[in-house]
Order: C-alpha cells, then sequence, then structure tokens
C-alpha cells in the first residue's frame, strides 16, 4: 500500500517550532529572491550604463558639454556621478586663484573617490543579507529538523511497538526544514557570489576611469597654467 503525503499535509503535521522555523525560512527565501531580482537589475544597469558613458567620453566629446548634458539629466548615478563630481571640483578649484595645481588635482582626486565610495555602497546594497542567509539558512533548517526527530524519538519511546509507519512522517517533516534551509541558502550564496564579482568588475571600472580622467584634467591644468603664464 502506498501513501503519499504532500509537503502541505507535513507542514500542518509538524510541531509549533518546526513550523516556525519552516515560515521562518520561506520568508528568508521570498525576501532573498526579491533582492536577488533587484539586485541583478541595478548592476545590470550599471553595467549597462558604464559601457554607454564610456563609448561618449573617449569619443571626443567636449568635457563642459558632456558635464551640462549629465546635469541637465537630474541626479548622475554611476559612473557619470564620478565624473560630474571631478569635473565639478576641478572647475571649482580652478577659479582659485591662489590653489596650485596639485591641489587643484588632490581636491578633484578626493571628489572623485567620495563619489566612487558612494556608488560601490549603492551597488553593495542588500548584499550582505544574501550573504546572512546563505549562512544561516542552512544550521536554521537543521535546528527544526534535529528538533522534530527529538520530538519523533520521545513519541516513539512511548509506545510498546513501533513501526516505520509511526517513524516516517515524523522524520520527514523534519527533514523538510533542512530541505527548505537549503532551499534558502543556495540561491542566496550563488547571487552573493555572482553579483560581488560584478560590483568588483564595476569598482575596478569605476577605477581606472578616474585615474585616465585625472590625468586628462592634470594635463589640461597644465596646459591652461602656461597659457596664463604666456
Amino acid at each position: 500500500m502506498h501513501a503519499e503525503i504532500s509537503f502541505f499535509d507535513l507542514f500542518l503535521q509538524a510541531s509549533l517550532l518546526v513550523k516556525s522555523v519552516m515560515l521562518c525560512l520561506l520568508a528568508f527565501s521570498i525576501a532573498s529572491w526579491t533582492m536577488i531580482i533587484q539586485r541583478s537589475k541595478a548592476i545590470n544597469k550599471a553595467q549597462l550604463q558604464s559601457m554607454s558613458f564610456e563609448d561618449t567620453f573617449w569619443s571626443g566629446a567636449d568635457l563642459s558639454r558632456l558635464y551640462k548634458d549629465i546635469s541637465a539629466k537630474g541626479e548622475p548615478e554611476g559612473i557619470e556621478s564620478l565624473f560630474v563630481a571631478g569635473f565639478k571640483e576641478f572647475a571649482r578649484l580652478r577659479k582659485t586663484q591662489d590653489a596650485s595645481p596639485q591641489a587643484v588635482m588632490d581636491g578633484t582626486h578626493r571628489a572623485m573617490r567620495v563619489a566612487l565610495s558612494r556608488e560601490v555602497d549603492k551597488l553593495e546594497t542588500h548584499l550582505s543579507f544574501l550573504a546572512t542567509v546563505g549562512s544561516i539558512s542552512p544550521y536554521i533548517g537543521l535546528f527544526g529538523t534535529v528538533w522534530g526527530i527529538m520530538n519523533s524519538f520521545i513519541a516513539l519511546g512511548a509506545v510498546q511497538q513501533a513501526t516505520l509507519a509511526m517513524v516516517a512522517p515524523g522524520i520527514a517533516e523534519a527533514l523538510i526544514a533542512t530541505a527548505m534551509g537549503l532551499f534558502a541558502a543556495i540561491p542566496a550564496v550563488m547571487a552573493f557570489n555572482r553579483f560581488s564579482h560584478s560590483v568588483e568588475k564595476l569598482e575596478n571600472s569605476y577605477g581606472n576611469f578616474m585615474e585616465e580622467f585625472s590625468s586628462i584634467l592634470q594635463r589640461q591644468s597644465i596646459a591652461l597654467n602656461k597659457q596664463q603664464a604666456q
């Protein structure tokens, strides 16, 4: 005789603590998938924006005109925020008569580093939550399993003649908690590793652009100083 027990039936038969563990893991799974989708969209948008901006920047566009176009669109994001922060600080410091070329470049570089830090923080939003879910979900599920199996054996000890049919449902409902822990943890760990790698690549790309842009501004600063000296 073959009896089928659904997941819902196992959930209803579980103890209150095991039910709480399952519901907690279900909430973790839903929250992590929501954040995975949101982070995936945000990082893909940042990657596309970075490629688009660098194509425009290295095409020989006038920097003043590019700065005005980006500023007109509203609050800059991603690599554009580095460009706007650097160019704005460069232009502001250039108007200061007693600012040396080195002081101008130091201030410009600091402004871009602050913008870089802010953008990386935005890209890393919720990644710590995914790492936490990936780390603790299996242990939470294991806790539910241990508790469920413990209750099954306690109930088993209360009867004189034990059969597999008496033990199996209790063990099955306990093992469901471990399965749910793995179900919540595996996507969270995979997403965390993928997003961390993508954020690292974007950060390196932003850093490279910042150094190259600083070199361009430094050359412009030297050329302007020579013109003023003449």
